[in-house]
């Protein structure tokens, strides 16, 4: 198994977790294979021969999310591999009703129209791959970069200056363990095509899901800024939840939020 941004967030629960215990991991740095070259990225993964390619490298540029994602699959087509791409839950735009992987569909944000253009690169160029696509991920032992960045926050008023935890923006976050478990299913079965939503069963607002996170952190909730999309003036999906009926039937499935960082929302 070749993974892609093996030293990132998801990347690290993967490599590290007990799901890839049975695989051989190449895990190339961006020194040794910048996804954005497009000739090298191709030449290293056809040389390396692997039977399943995982693209986890995440930056939040065009480059890298678009060109190199199609770089990255163009490899693993040339090499005969298997593919599993992680795409985003944003790839939409928010509805009253979950999404199904035959919805539509039709961000209102850049960073979900570029990686649904990387999604649509990617399927051109591999057609059999598998698109995984996620929403917020947490971590316990190991935490998020948003995590992070919360636990410093609730440390310092200064930090909290600017920040804001909306009350009505809602998404399903998943544990990076659990997800990082579906991708290494995902990676033993070359038969799932497409994409695939996995996610947390819970719908959850951004604020609530930082309370939960402060409480696990034995800090006081009460010190997170909320507010309203509304208010803040930004163009965000509001209602993002993922129907993750289909990964179930293939014995895929996340924790609750609130049964793993032991709350209730």
């Amino acid at each position: 198994m070749l993974v892609t941004g093996a030293t990132g967030f998801l990347g690290k629960h993967l490599v590290n977790g007990a799901a890839t215990a049975d695989w051989e991991l190449i895990a190339p740095g961006s020194g040794s294979m910048d996804i954005r070259a497009r000739d090298s990225t191709i030449t290293t993964i056809r040389d390396w021969k692997p039977n399943v390619v995982v693209h986890l490298a995440y930056r939040k540029d065009r480059p890298t999310i678009v060109d190199g994602s199609r770089h990255v699959a163009e490899g693993a087509a040339a090499a005969g591999a298997h593919l599993v791409h992680m795409s985003t839950d944003v790839v939409f735009g928010g509805r009253a009703a979950p999404y199904t992987e035959a919805d539509q569909p039709f961000p209102i944000i850049p960073y979900g129209e570029h990686k649904l253009d990387a999604e649509r690169a990617v399927a051109s160029a591999h057609p059999t791959a598998a698109i995984v696509r996620t929403s917020l991920l947490y971590g316990t032992d190991r935490p998020s970069p948003a995590q992070v960045e919360l636990a410093a926050a609730l440390r310092s008023p200064a930090a909290r200056r600017g920040m804001t935890f909306f009350t009505d923006e809602f998404r399903c976050p998943a544990h990076a363990d659990d997800v990082a478990r579906a991708v290494a299913d995902l990676a033993g079965r070359p038969d799932v095509v497409g994409p695939i939503h996995v996610a947390g069963p819970e719908r959850v607002s951004r604020a609530q899901f930082a309370s939960l996170m402060a409480r696990h952190l034995g800090a006081d909730a009460h010190l997170i800024p909320t507010g309203t999309i509304a208010e803040s003036g930004q163009v965000r999906p509001a209602n993002v939840v993922l129907d993750v009926s289909k990964a179930a039937r293939l014995g895929i499935t996340c924790r609750p939020v609130t049964a793993v960082l032991g709350s209730t929302v």
